[in-house]
């Protein structure tokens, strides 16, 4: 979960003309892969697992509510980056839980994908419901999160799928794939849902793992190379639903047209 939306794109509510069971066949990731731009099917897998990692340390957790509160302007829905480095100063147990993370993805097929994987600390207030396939395309994320069971999940709608957060939940998914982070129970984004008298923070670890590592596409069964010829007329990364490029609705998580301004 990146969230980095670009302001100047506008969305337009799109036809419902096409049978729902059709959306993710039809679901085109189009990424930079070195200097051309590259296709690939969105992946419709999520891996998801719980992992034994400790609480974080309270002077921790401290520092991290002082950031939050005097150094950022974490709005409801927002999804930003936290200072890693200084974290990991008053962490003992970072590097437990990255081990842990790395344990649990090799279960899976992914051996030391981690250890060569871009690694960041985020934090949300709840997530608006989004993709990250114009910026991440060539990338799966894998999240850890580390705080506790707030009754948030993070929601993918186009799969009908619920993760329930709490420390340890671990999760990898194809960033083109529609997801948000909202109250159990509930099935759309309302920023009333995380009022600012309560603790509705979510603190994560994040890794960008290579969409091409062998490991990781076929974790995810990824098919490269689904639609070459679009490709090669584009110089920007987008997903595509029908040949035609779309967000999403940042309430509902429904496919919109996208318009550029």
């Amino acid at each position: 979960m990146r969230d980095d939306r670009d302001p100047r794109i506008t969305l337009q509510p799109m036809s419902r003309s096409h049978p729902q069971p059709h959306l993710q066949d039809s679901l085109t990731a189009y990424y930079w892969s070195g200097d051309a731009i590259r296709s690939r099917r969105v992946s419709d897998v999520v891996l998801s697992g719980t992992v034994d990692i400790p609480e974080p340390p309270a002077r921790l957790t401290a520092d991290w509510a002082r950031e939050i509160s005097h150094h950022m302007n974490l709005e409801v829905g927002d999804v930003e980056v936290m200072p890693l480095a200084r974290a990991r100063v008053r962490w003992p147990d970072y590097s437990r839980c990255v081990r842990a993370v790395s344990d649990w993805a090799s279960t899976l097929g992914l051996p030391e994908v981690l250890a060569a994987s871009d690694v960041a600390l985020m934090v949300c207030r709840g997530a608006r419901y989004h993709h990250d396939g114009d910026q991440y395309g060539g990338a799966a994320f894998c999240n850890l999160f580390l705080s506790e069971d707030k009754g948030q999940d993070v929601h993918f709608p186009l799969l009908d799928l619920r993760i329930p957060l709490q420390r340890g939940s671990v999760l990898i998914f194809d960033t083109c794939q529609p997801h948000a982070v909202i109250p159990r129970g509930s099935s759309r984004f309302s920023a009333a849902d995380f009022p600012a008298n309560q603790d509705c923070t979510q603190l994560f670890l994040t890794w960008e793992l290579p969409i091409e590592n062998a490991h990781v596409a076929r974790a995810l069964k990824i098919a490269f190379d689904s639609d070459g010829s679009t490709a090669r007329d584009l110089d920007e990364e987008q997903v595509r639903l029908h040949c035609e490029r779309v967000g999403v609705c940042q309430e509902t998580g429904a496919w919109q047209r996208y318009v550029a301004e």
